[in-house]
């Protein structure tokens, strides 16, 4: 193989103009050409774009202060209607798996209360949650949004099922892709892709934890599997085949960032930083290994083409259909995107930055469900840190969740957006209880993140008592009722601060790892109870 980096072989030359301008990486060593490359491999949704220019005060009323709901307006996405065609023609060729079968099959176990420990100086959670070692430190997958079966259903139980929570991470390493200053054309190699699957850009994975009692020995246990989130398209040999989840927002990230996920219903919301929300079915979570035995190589359906096809879930390198065989980097289960929703405003926050703009479409940074009003309402909110002539420091607002299922119309902000009372930005989730806003402000590796609480007054959001200390790389929120907690977690792994390799104190000579990934609770009682 010649040693020049390279771009997917099959990439057309009209394919690669089209990938350059909207910075989407492209289904990765795809069996054929795309039969319609720009329709078929540009990823829902794409929010219209313009060159970034600073708002200054304009419409910027202060940290707390109204914005304008209308911004946030977002429109049914315009490949809808084929998404589901394409995904109707998967699911009569790959077998499915509904989520308590999955979950019947956890192949990973949580540690409860290990000594790793994000918090530092600050005070203990309720309840911690420590992934297994590889996840706890992956350089690759980054965890981000949190969503659980209080959010799904309002009495907390998916089919008999309960204690169910979801964790989204997206691809942040590419080994031999990180130096690369142009996203359309990548620099792995043909050999490297397919021999280290890190090369391949996989996108977003969705994690699904159980906590239950082993039917076989009776003792508590939490259990986890991971599932590939997928986007489909069809190729030039008219098959229907599938891709991990991409989109233009390198270099802040190289994929989706996932940095918000809301489960309702059958439906799972995915935020999409600078485009909105890509949306998934729980009723089409695809089997590549139904047997159980990935050495198997199980039976597929036949595509329109009428050709048996098998699938191969040992092969990490490749992903979608090849040479009639199915794959998916590895993984047992995949989740295709079956509908989409875009900013309807112009998206003009500078790229490579973390500044915001004070008007037009905002980021979707972070999401969560809202069950203590009437109606559901799903809150989208902004990563921002403050800059010349970008003085905003997020915005937030709220949709009736309900709406979404519609895809017929734009579907308006719930008639409120405020700006965040955050002096420097940096908001990672937001969720809402009883009238009271929780924000989760990152701090970095460098110090415990802060927890903050607000209450809504004549339009302004107001704090509520000071910052509550949590953990390094506070994350995502989410509420589960049932137990009346408030989670959340870490995404820093070790190696990537020196802070995340300091002890605890000088009695604990071994070192506490500060940075290792953990999910956790406060009990909402215990928050509010603080100063």
């Amino acid at each position: 193989m010649p040693s020049r980096r390279i771009r997917r072989a099959w990439v057309t030359a009209a394919a690669a103009a089209s990938l350059a301008f909207t910075g989407l990486a492209a289904p990765a060593q795809a069996e054929n050409a795309p039969r319609d490359a720009p329709d078929s491999t540009v990823q829902e949704p794409l929010a219209t774009e313009a060159a970034s220019s600073p708002f200054a005060a304009t419409a910027w009323t202060s940290p707390g202060g109204a914005a304008s709901p209308g911004d946030f307006t977002m429109s049914p996405g315009a490949l809808n209607s084929e998404t589901t065609t394409r995904v109707t023609r998967l699911d009569s060729v790959l077998p499915k798996s509904g989520v308590q079968n999955l979950l019947a099959g956890a192949n990973r176990t949580v540690d409860p209360w290990c000594s790793r420990d994000p918090f530092g100086t600050a005070a203990d959670p309720d309840i911690k949650y420590c992934l297994q070692s590889d996840d706890s430190t992956s350089r690759e997958w980054v965890p981000q949004g949190f969503t659980g079966v209080s959010d799904a259903k309002d009495n907390e139980l998916w089919g008999e099922a309960g204690n169910i929570q979801l964790f989204a991470s997206y691809d942040g390493w590419d080994p031999g892709r990180e130096t690369d200053p142009n996203p359309a054309t990548g620099d792995c190699t043909a050999a490297e892709l397919a021999a280290d699957d890190a090369c391949n850009q996989k996108g977003v994975r969705i994690t699904f934890v159980q906590s239950r009692t082993n039917p076989a020995t009776g003792s508590p246990e939490i259990k986890y599997r991971h599932v590939l989130l997928g986007w489909t398209y069809v190729n030039s040999a008219d098959h229907v085949s599938f891709d991990g989840l991409h989109a233009a927002e390198y270099p802040i990230q190289k994929g989706v960032h996932a940095g918000g996920i809301v489960w309702y219903g059958n439906y799972l919301y995915v935020a999409d930083t600078r485009n909105g929300l890509r949306v998934f079915d729980m009723r089409y979570i695809m089997d590549l290994d139904p047997d159980g035995i990935p050495s198997t190589h199980d039976a597929m359906g036949a595509d329109t083409d009428g050709v048996k096809t098998t699938a191969d879930v040992e092969d990490k390198t490749k992903v979608g259909r090849h040479d009639n065989v199915w794959y998916s980097f590895g993984y047992r289960y995949v989740m295709p995107q079956v509908a989409a929703w875009k900013f309807k405003a112009t998206q003009s926050n500078p790229a490579g930055s973390y500044a915001c703009v004070s008007t037009g479409a905002p980021k979707a940074s972070y999401i969560s469900l809202d069950r203590s009003t009437t109606p559901d309402r799903l809150l989208m909110g902004e990563y921002c840190r403050p800059a010349s002539g970008y003085p905003s420091t997020g915005r937030i607002a709220s949709f009736p969740v309900a709406a979404l299922e519609g895809r017929s119309a734009d579907v308006t902000a719930e008639g409120w957006a405020n700006y965040l009372p955050l002096t420097n930005g940096g908001a990672q989730g937001a969720a809402a209880v009883g009238g009271t806003l929780y924000v989760n402000e990152s701090k970095g590796t460098d110090e415990p993140g802060n927890l903050w609480r607000y209450r809504w007054s004549n339009g302004q959001l107001v704090q509520n008592g000071q910052a509550v200390k949590t953990a390094r790389g506070a994350e995502d929120l989410y509420v589960e009722r049932g137990t009346g907690r408030l989670w959340s977690l870490s995404e820093h792994r070790p190696g990537s601060a020196a802070d995340c390799t300091s002890t605890r104190d000088a009695s604990d000579p071994v070192g506490t790892d500060y940075c290792q990934r953990v999910l956790y609770g406060h009990k909402l009682s215990w928050l509010d109870g603080q100063p």
